[in-house]
C-alpha cells in the first residue's frame, strides 16, 4: 500500500505546497520520480510533468524520454519535455557534463512553472540522496550549510520524497507492482556521488543498520544550528557592514573581534559571493599592506589600513585597450576617451585632457590599470615619482586607484594618468609641431 498518509504529512508538515496549487514534477522515469508521480495522483494533488533528454545516453535516453510521456498519459497529466545538447554546453561553460545538465535542467524547470502556472518544483530526492549530500559535502569541504545537505523546501523546489529511504522506496515499488526504467550510468562508479552511494555508504550501513534515521536526525540538528549562526550573523552584520557612499566598509579590529573568527566572517561574506578558501585568505591577511584585494565572482574586498572595503566587482577596469593612432575614439569601460589632433601647438591646464606631443609617441599605445612598479613624471616635476605615491598624494580612495585609466607610450612609459595628470616628458613645448589631444568623456 502506498504511504498516502505520511506523504500528506511531510507535505503539510514542511509546508511544501497547498493541497490547491498546481505543482511540476520532474521525472526521469526511474524507481524514485515514478513513485513520486503515483503519489502525487493517488493524493489527488494537481500537477504536470517535466522531462528532459540530454542525449547523453543514445537509445537509452530516447527510451527514457518514450516511457514518462506514456506515463504521464496513463496518469492523465500533462508532459513537458525538451532536448539538450549538454555536452556542448558543457565544453562552452568549461564546467563538468553532471555540472552542464544541472544548469540545464534546473533552468528549463523554472521557466516551464513561470509560463504554466506551476506553485513549486518537485524533486524525487529521499532519505539516502541527503546522506550521500552530506558525505560529498565533508569530501570536499563545507560550511554548516552543506551538513543539512538537502531540505526538504528551498524557493520553488520541493522534496516530499525525504520521508523515504533508497530500500523504502525499492520495496514499495515491488510491492505496487509500479513500471521504471533503469539509468545504467547509476550503476558506475565514475562519478563521486555514485562511490558514495556504492562503496562507503555500504559499509557505513554495517556499522551502524539505522544511518537513515541517524543522519535524519544529525540533519535537522545541523539545520537548527545553521538557523542559529544566522541570527547571530544577522545582528552582527547590522554591527559591522558599514555603509559608505558605494562601498561597505568593515572594522579590522571588531573582525578580529569576532569569535570564532573565520566562521562568522565567513557567514557575513557569503551573501556577497565569497567563498570559504577566499575569506581565510582575507582572515590570514589582516596584517598585510594595505591595497591587497580579494575577489568573489560579483564582490571584492580590499585591505585598507583599518578597514576592509567591500565593493561590487569593476567592471570598468581598463583591460590594455590599443590605439593604433587612426582611431577617433576609444571607449574604456564606460568611460570615452577622444582623440583628435592639431597642427597649431597649444595646450589647457584641464585634467579631463592631455595635450602630448605627437611626435614623441610610439603606436599602438596602450590603456590600462596601474601596475606595480609604475612611475612617472607629473608635468610641472623633473623627478620620477611612483604612481602609488602620486595616488596617496591625490586622495584617491584605495577602491578607486585600479579603475583609473592609465595612457601608456609603445615604448612602456605612462603618458597620463588619465583625469588626474599628464607626463611632464611629453607635453607641448615651443618645439612641438602636432599635438596630439585626449580627452575623457
Amino acid at each position: 500500500m502506498l504511504p498516502l498518509t505520511d506523504f500528506k504529512r511531510f507535505i503539510q508538515q514542511h509546508l511544501l505546497f497547498a493541497e490547491d496549487e498546481k505543482i511540476l514534477l520532474a521525472v526521469s522515469g526511474g524507481k524514485d520520480s515514478v513513485l513520486m508521480a503515483h503519489l502525487f495522483k493517488n493524493c489527488g494533488y494537481q500537477f504536470g510533468i517535466a522531462h528532459c533528454n540530454f542525449g547523453l545516453r543514445a537509445d537509452e535516453s530516447q527510451r527514457d524520454e518514450s516511457f514518462v510521456h506514456l506515463l504521464a498519459a496513463t496518469l492523465g497529466v500533462p508532459f513537458h519535455v525538451t532536448h539538450f545538447k549538454t555536452k556542448d554546453y558543457a565544453a562552452q561553460q568549461k564546467v563538468s557534463t553532471q555540472m552542464a545538465a544541472r544548469m540545464l535542467r534546473y533552468e528549463w524547470f523554472e521557466e516551464i512553472r513561470r509560463e504554466n502556472g506551476y506553485t513549486a518544483i518537485a524533486l524525487a530526492q529521499h532519505q539516502d540522496d541527503a546522506i550521500e549530500t552530506v558525505l560529498l559535502n565533508l569530501t570536499r569541504g563545507t560550511g554548516i550549510a552543506g551538513l543539512h545537505g538537502i531540505l526538504p523546501k528551498r524557493d520553488q523546489l520541493v522534496r516530499p520524497l525525504l520521508f523515504l529511504s533508497r530500500q523504502d522506496i525499492d520495496r514499495l515499488i515491488i510491492s505496487e507492482n509500479i513500471d521504471f526504467v533503469e539509468d545504467s550510468s547509476n550503476l558506475t562508479t565514475n562519478y563521486a556521488r555514485n562511490k558514495i552511494r556504492l562503496k562507503v555508504i555500504p559499509q557505513l550501513k554495517e556499522i551502524n543498520p539505522n544511518l537513515e534515521q541517524t543522519f535524519e536526525q544529525n540533519i535537522q540538528r545541523f539545520a537548527d544550528t545553521e538557523m542559529v549562526i544566522q541570527q547571530v550573523v544577522a545582528g552582527l552584520r547590522d554591527e559591522l557592514l558599514i555603509k559608505h557612499h558605494q562601498e561597505i566598509h568593515i572594522s579590522i579590529a571588531k573582525v578580529r573581534s569576532l569569535k570564532p573568527q573565520r566562521l562568522l566572517l565567513f557567514e557575513l561574506l557569503r551573501p556577497y559571493g565569497f567563498s570559504e578558501s577566499v575569506t581565510l585568505e582575507i582572515f590570514q591577511s589582516l596584517d598585510r599592506q594595505s591595497g591587497t584585494s580579494f575577489y568573489s565572482p560579483t564582490h571584492r574586498i580590499t585591505l585598507d589600513r583599518k578597514i576592509l572595503i567591500l565593493s561590487e566587482s569593476n567592471t570598468t577596469t581598463p583591460q590594455n585597450v590599443f590605439i593604433h593612432g587612426n582611431e577617433e575614439l576609444v571607449e574604456v569601460g564606460r568611460q570615452k576617451i577622444l582623440m583628435s589632433y592639431s597642427g597649431t601647438p597649444y595646450f589647457e591646464k584641464e585634467k579631463t585632457k592631455a595635450f602630448v606631443d605627437s611626435d614623441l609617441l610610439i603606436y599602438p599605445l596602450v590603456i590600462r590599470s596601474r601596475q606595480e612598479g609604475d612611475k612617472f613624471v607629473p608635468i610641472g616635476m623633473k623627478t620620477m615619482k611612483k604612481l602609488s605615491d602620486f595616488f596617496i598624494d591625490e586622495k584617491v580612495p584605495l577602491i578607486e586607484k585600479d579603475q583609473v585609466p592609465i595612457l601608456i607610450n609603445g615604448n612602456g612609459d605612462i603618458i597620463w594618468v588619465v583625469g588626474l595628470r599628464q607626463d611632464n616628458r611629453y607635453k607641448v613645448t615651443g618645439q612641438t609641431k602636432k599635438v596630439a589631444i585626449f580627452e575623457l568623456r
